[in-house]
């Protein structure tokens, strides 16, 4: 039985800007307004507007709220102030990547959590059970939040003429709560495109309201709405994994090489913690795959699950691919074998649909913008 996709508080106003819907994770989005292209090249430029309220914020409160989240995920969460965020992993017992996660510390005992659409009702559950020897609740917010990010380098200006909040002072990584054009939010600046940008949590309600002062306020700086399709090539660009691609429950931290995100210096036991440790091991002494950079020397586009091979042998797996708008040339994320994982390996190619097409090895990320 198919049940159909949820809406978000925006969805009639995507459709009255003519986007392409699809269903994503149970819901239904905006691939693209018009050219995923224009919408990508607006990012990297000026600035894009999205919708992001598939996201699944998950809230814990309560005086042991941040020792079951240092118990239930893999980094130190005790460490994190109020108004910063922390990138994080929750892994089974096994290693393996349930969901990355972005913690926000709201309060003193007030903590939100942003799951993966995808993920969101198995982290959700997840959490619940992990966290019930200790005084916490744990709440389902997924209806309380629509989620508008702004991103691009004009995105700071858009916003300060919409709220008197402290930008400049607003770090990488940090959420406070504000008015933005009359409405309350949580403004936090993490980001999933490689530029600068904004995360605005407001109540649905509030959502039409919001996104249109914001399409005002970037009406003479080249701000578009923009899709989910441009979303995935940017974060791409920018070397940022994407759950189901580069992170599954088969791979660990170490495996993706993020094992940065996971703290055995903290207090107390981890779900994960003793698999977790030999996977460290492994990594530093005999890794399986490494995940690498690709750009193609051609013009066919990589797609997911393509071999990536060497000397007529399958040497890896493509988890990421697309045509990229700022290098002008196809771009793939792929695990491979350690010993053809360096940058600048020669006689590496992907087997796109029988041709073995040559591929350059190249460290992540694709694209780093200029501070």
């Amino acid at each position: 039985m198919s049940t159909a996709p949820r809406l978000t508080a925006l969805d009639a106003l995507h459709r009255s800007l003519g986007a392409t819907m699809t269903d994503f994770a149970g819901w239904d989005m905006p691939l693209r307004y018009a050219s995923e292209r224009d919408e990508h090249n607006a990012v990297r430029t000026k600035a894009g507007l999205f919708d992001l309220s598939h996201m699944g914020e998950i809230t814990l409160t309560g005086p042991e709220a941040v020792k079951a989240l240092d118990y239930a995920l893999v980094g130190n969460i005790s460490t994190v102030g109020v108004g910063r965020a922390r990138y994080t992993h929750i892994c089974q017992e096994d290693g393996g990547i349930v969901d990355d996660l972005i913690v926000y510390r709201l309060g003193e005992t007030e903590y939100m959590v942003v799951a993966n659409a995808s993920n969101a009702q198995v982290v959700l559950d997840a959490l619940t059970e992990r966290a019930a020897g200790f005084d916490t609740e744990v709440r389902d917010d997924r209806d309380a939040y629509a989620l508008i990010a702004v991103q691009g380098p004009e995105s700071p200006g858009i916003l300060a003429s919409l709220t008197d909040a402290d930008l400049d002072g607003l770090k990488y990584y940090a959420g406070l709560p504000g008015t933005v054009a009359g409405v309350p939010a949580l403004i936090a600046r993490t980001g999933y495109t490689g530029e600068d940008g904004f995360e605005l949590f407001v109540a649905p309600e509030h959502a039409v309201e919001l996104w249109q002062a914001l399409t005002k306020a970037g009406e003479g700086v080249g701000l578009v709405p923009a899709g989910l399709s441009c979303r995935d090539t940017l974060r791409l660009e920018a070397g940022m994994p994407l759950y189901g691609h580069e992170l599954t429950t088969s791979l660990t931290p170490f495996d993706a090489g993020l094992g940065r995100v996971v703290k055995f210096e903290k207090e107390g036991d981890f779900v994960g913690r003793a698999a977790l440790e030999a996977a460290a091991e492994r990594a530093a002494t005999n890794p399986p795959r490494k995940l690498v950079g690709l750009i193609a020397e051609g013009r066919r586009v990589p797609r997911a699950g393509f071999p990536v091979v060497a000397d007529g042998q399958v040497i890896g797996e493509v988890t990421s691919g697309a045509p990229s708008p700022t290098l002008g040339k196809p771009l793939a994320m792929a695990y491979v074998d350690a010993a053809h994982a360096a940058p600048g390996t020669s006689g590496v190619g992907v087997d796109i649909r029988g041709t073995h097409e040559p591929y350059e090895v190249v460290a992540l990320p694709f694209y780093k913008r200029q501070k």
